[in-house]
């Protein structure tokens, strides 16, 4: 059993967790980077087709997709270096905070593979034809036409794979990684007040979380921009075409012809 709780030492944890943010948010930032990466590398053979590269992605996504994170960063971090030495390339000396970047970055990338070809996917496909008509490389119409839509379909999934890579960065303390659940488990042992420490560390997940989702929306909006000018365009046009309609109506009532007929 722990200390009896006692409300002030959220408040005296919650700076010293802050001072591993800088951690976490490097674990999540090269995990990102990274898993951009590797998920655009991996998404191109399943959306081209390419018949053994294609394989491959389809392997390595349903790996990372269908093992549990900790377990890969436990073969990660004893298992790469095991076998980089059979061709004489020592690891020993790695920091450790380089395999938790690589595995979260590996693992980043299978689902973000998956949201780019599912957001390139989903972009008419007549206007890139349309694009090939006026004279566009293929290129050109991935930059200007494919490339703008599919951002803005793909940012909230975008959000949700963030958020959740945050909240995994939370098992790289059984590595040893001091980032904040490592922090917040040094806390608790040495004071006893589990309870407190794990609320303060709720807390800073929870701001973080919301900041980042709020921070994300903004962007999702401001690409999705011109699809709402278009909506609104159409609406202005449907109401005008239906006071046409009452208009042509009102003129063909009784005494515009219509007695004569």
């Amino acid at each position: 059993m722990g200390a009896p709780f006692d409300i002030s030492y959220v408040f005296s944890f919650l700076p010293k967790l802050f001072g591993t943010l800088g951690t976490t948010l490097l674990i999540v930032g090269g995990s990102l980077l990274a898993g951009i990466i590797v998920g655009f590398l991996v998404a191109l053979p399943r959306l081209y087709k390419i018949p053994v590269l294609k394989t491959c992605s389809e392997i390595y996504i349903s790996f990372f997709r269908g093992t549990p994170i900790l377990i890969q960063l436990f073969l990660f971090y004893y298992g790469l270096p095991e076998i980089l030495k059979l061709i004489n390339i020592d690891m020993t000396r790695t920091p450790v905070l380089v395999f938790v970047i690589l595995t979260y970055g590996l693992h980043t990338g299978a689902y973000m593979s998956e949201m780019i070809r599912a957001a390139v996917q989903a972009v008419d496909k007549g206007q890139v034809e349309a694009a090939y008509a006026t004279g566009m490389t293929a290129f050109q119409a991935f930059r200007r036409i494919v490339l703008p839509q599919a951002l803005g379909i793909a940012v909230p999934v975008f959000s949700n794979l963030v958020i959740a890579l945050l909240k995994d960065t939370s098992l790289a303390f059984t590595l040893g990684v001091m980032e904040m659940t490592g922090k917040a488990q040094t806390l608790g042992t040495l004071t006893q007040h589990f309870i407190e420490t794990y609320i303060a560390l709720a807390l800073i997940y929870l701001v973080i979380s919301f900041t980042i989702e709020k921070l994300l929306l903004v962007a999702e909006r401001r690409l999705l921009r011109h699809e709402k000018q278009t909506a609104t365009e159409r609406k202005a046009f449907r109401i005008n075409k239906s006071w046409s309609y009452r208009r042509i109506i009102a003129e063909l009532g009784p005494g515009k012809g219509g007695a004569g007929l």
